[in-house]
């Protein structure tokens, strides 16, 4: 019964979209903030925002894993690595892979990004993008996206971020106009002080009605952050939280749809930094 629940809740979520291979909100941080993290400066903005890793100062690694709506089949696995070069910027190399053995999508990135002052700057990606059906029809595709953004303090405490995602409109096959959407986003963040964020974002895909998540992260005390956030895609609901241990950092974010149920979001990196 839940094979069958599951595969209905696949077709459900695929076929609203052109075709497999739209972007996935990745990191458990990202979540907790109600996925409102396109101006967010750690490394999981190799998924969020390119431009800002330019501000990581050590080698960072992490993985990530999301199990939609208590469903194997509609699993999310990430992992990223983020390689900062003094003078020279960040590169960093990220994958994903969603679903199970009868459907699943592979996206693997190759990204740099670079500050240009204290206050602007910007990322650009290059990502392999696969999808795989077990038919004999459909069987593997394979193409290549683009994206990238830009991240600017604009006032003190005020950061603004834009993102694209495939503005080449890059397609998987060349039947029934299987394109892959552009994505394109727009936020704010306003640092209160070193204790709180807050964080609102639009998010914009081509063919898709516009989303709208808003989210803030409240350091209650070394080591320990509280996250909240919302999302009008599926009216969806956010609570985390955080602990940074020295160079370990855990997150964990449940998110909630009245509809589907509930969603836990883990979030593991490790920074290489000399201890303090």
């Amino acid at each position: 019964m839940k094979k069958i629940y599951s595969s209905l809740l696949l077709i459900f979520l695929f076929s609203k979209s052109f075709a497999g291979n739209e972007i996935f909100p990745v990191g458990a941080r990202a979540a907790g903030m109600g996925n409102a993290a396109v101006t967010l400066n750690d490394m999981w903005s190799a998924f969020q925002n390119q431009a800002g890793t330019a501000y990581l100062n050590h080698v960072n690694v992490g993985i990530y894993n999301e199990v939609r709506f208590g469903l194997k089949e509609l699993s999310l696995n990430a992992f990223v690595v983020a390689v900062p070069i003094k003078n020279v910027g960040t590169f960093s190399l990220s994958a994903t892979y969603f679903g199970y053995k009868l459907y699943n999508e592979q996206k693997i990135g190759l990204a740099y990004a670079r500050k240009f002052g204290n206050n602007f700057s910007a990322g650009l990606q290059i990502n392999y993008l696969g999808t795989h059906i077990a038919d004999e029809f459909y069987g593997n595709k394979a193409s290549f996206a683009i994206e990238g953004g830009v991240r600017a303090l604009i006032l003190p405490k005020l950061t603004m971020g834009f993102y694209i995602f495939n503005p080449t409109l890059s397609g998987l096959a060349d039947y029934d106009n299987e394109n892959i959407p552009t994505t394109m986003k727009l936020g704010l963040s306003y640092e209160f002080n070193d204790k709180v964020i807050l964080a609102i974002e639009a998010e914009k895909a081509t063919e898709a009605k516009a989303i709208f998540k808003a989210g803030f992260e409240y350091r209650i005390a070394n080591p320990l952050y509280l996250r909240m956030g919302l999302s009008t895609n599926q009216n969806a609901y956010y609570f985390g939280f955080g602990l940074a241990l020295k160079q370990i950092k855990i997150d964990f974010t449940a998110s909630f749809n009245q509809t589907l149920g509930f969603t836990p979001h883990t979030g593991l990196s490790y920074e290489f930094k000399k201890e303090e």
